[in-house]
């Protein structure tokens, strides 16, 4: 989808603010993850992502970089914008703003249910699945240097 404008958001500005109401309204309200959870100290270091779509936030991720992996997370799409292409579009953005920093090891955590969508981005499940905010997740890596490839 050509009209999503994805964009890096500094913590507390207000494209960020906008973020992390859309993950309250996602992982609080929609998944019912209890909301101590859903914020962290890593909200304060990560670099988040927003995407907009007809003048509003309707998807964020962030990034953390840590010394083995890039870990991606809190990856979330407005219920109504869901369907669109946006958590492709975003996955693909944040992963090409960690490679042109020489980043090419990516891991996450993701919802069981959502394995397929992170395996056709390049993601391998590995190790048992474990609970994570009342919800099953598997973690998941990849270190694809061609990603980019498959926008």
């Amino acid at each position: 989808m050509s009209d999503i404008t994805i964009l890096t958001a500094p913590p507390f500005s207000t494209l960020c603010n906008a973020a992390f109401a859309l993950r309250r309204e996602v992982f609080v309200w929609e998944q019912k993850v209890p909301e101590a959870e859903e914020n962290d100290a890593d909200d304060l270091t990560a670099t988040h992502f927003v995407a907009i779509l007809e003048g509003e936030v309707v998807g964020t991720l962030r990034l953390l970089d840590k010394p083995e992996h890039i870990k991606i997370g809190r990856v979330a799409v407005r219920a109504s914008f869901r369907g669109k292409g946006i958590a492709k579009a975003m996955m693909l953005a944040a992963m090409n703003y960690a490679k042109a920093q020489g980043r090419e090891r990516f891991y996450l955590t993701a919802q069981s249910d959502k394995l397929g969508f992170y395996e056709r981005l390049g993601f391998a499940a590995f190790g048992p699945e474990f609970q994570d905010g009342g919800m099953p997740h598997r973690a998941m890596r990849s270190y694809d240097r061609d990603t980019a490839a498959l926008s």
